[in-house]
């Protein structure tokens, strides 16, 4: 009983709030700043987010690296695919499954799902 009470009690820490505020389609005025840098902890969220959809392009999702996938998005402004991921749209639900992604993650996520990183 102690050690499954330990490992809740671990689960919770885990999970509690950053100290950043949540992300807002607001917060950062009009537009997302193209290459945000793909670091190991945004690969990390990407794996334990993105990855289950955008692999396979289940639900119609964006797969990852396919231009062909990503050229329509692209073309419809950084704008809107950053609005479209906060807020969801069609399946994708709102922060596509990463609740501790910050904006610029998702922006760094966007450019490497795209094939647009560095």
């Amino acid at each position: 009983m102690k050690k499954l009470l330990i490992i809740f009690c671990l689960f919770l820490a885990a999970c509690s709030p950053s100290a950043e505020p949540p992300v807002s389609v607001a917060a950062g005025g009009a537009g997302a700043a193209p290459q945000a840098p793909m670091t190991a902890a945004v690969m990390a969220k990407f794996n334990n987010s993105c990855a289950m959809c955008h692999i396979s392009g289940v639900a119609f999702a964006p797969r990852l690296g396919v231009a062909e996938d990503w050229q329509p998005r692209l073309a419809q402004g950084r704008d809107v695919l950053l609005a479209h991921t906060l807020e969801g749209f069609n399946k994708m639900p709102p922060l596509g499954y990463c609740m501790s992604c910050e904006r610029s993650d998702f922006v760094a996520l966007i450019d490497y799902m795209a094939g647009e990183s560095e």
